[in-house]
């Protein structure tokens, strides 16, 4: 069955600029139709959810978001995984795509949400600050990472559509954030980092990082909040 290019969610958003485009487009109101034409084509753009094509090497971990990396550094992760870890994070505007993916196939653990601010995706404190979703995913080796979806100024619903014991595999949809986010992975310190900060990435294609491919040399740090 082929998939829409666009999340079944946006769809009442769609319809809503949609239907006021048409009728004020019948009824000869100008203006109207044109900002609700304009309205319409920045609300299918947000929800689109084209298909990825997942790397082959099966060491690869994969970007959990479409968007730029703004952090890259061993922190000491004391809420999720609750051990020194490798954390990545990537910033979404409101102009790409929205629905987030596995990194890596495993297990989910847990899934932990918690209510808070909408300061801007892009400072420190919003990992910790900001309303979030964290799921927590054990490997098939036993390794633990996690990946938290990170509301934004504009973002008001994060979408999450796994559950705790779910199997899922590398590359699978599992939730979206709405109107502007951001997306905090970690992973053990030992992965081999494949990204630098300021580089865009795709969700479920590019990689981030390696699965078990040996230290780097940086000393651990707590996120700044």
């Amino acid at each position: 069955m082929q998939h829409l290019p666009i999340a079944k969610q946006g769809f009442v958003s769609i319809a809503v600029p949609a239907a006021l485009f048409l009728a004020s487009a019948l009824a000869g109101w100008t203006f109207v139709a044109t900002v609700s034409l304009l309205a319409t084509v920045l609300v299918v753009n947000f929800f689109r959810d084209p298909e990825r094509t997942v790397p082959a090497d099966p060491g690869a971990v994969v970007a959990p978001a479409d968007g730029k990396i703004i952090f890259t550094g061993k922190v000491v992760e004391d809420r999720f995984i609750r051990r020194e870890a490798l954390k990545i994070s990537i910033f979404m505007n409101v102009f790409n795509v929205h629905v987030n993916r596995v990194p890596f196939s495993g297990e989910i653990a847990s899934i932990h949400y918690e209510k808070g601010k909408f300061l801007a995706a892009n400072l420190d404190k919003a990992s910790r600050d900001n309303e979030h979703n964290a799921v927590v995913l054990r490997l098939a080796n036993g390794d633990v990472i996690a990946f938290v979806q990170i509301a934004g100024l504009v973002a008001r619903r994060i979408d999450c559509w796994v559950k705790t014991g779910d199997r899922v595999e590398r590359g699978e949809r599992f939730g979206m954030i709405r109107f502007g986010s951001r997306v905090d992975l970690y992973v053990p310190p030992t992965w081999r980092l494949a990204v630098a900060t300021g580089q865009h990435v795709k969700a479920g294609e590019s990689i981030v990082c390696y699965y078990g491919n040996g230290p780097r040399d940086e000393s651990p740090r707590r996120p700044r909040s």
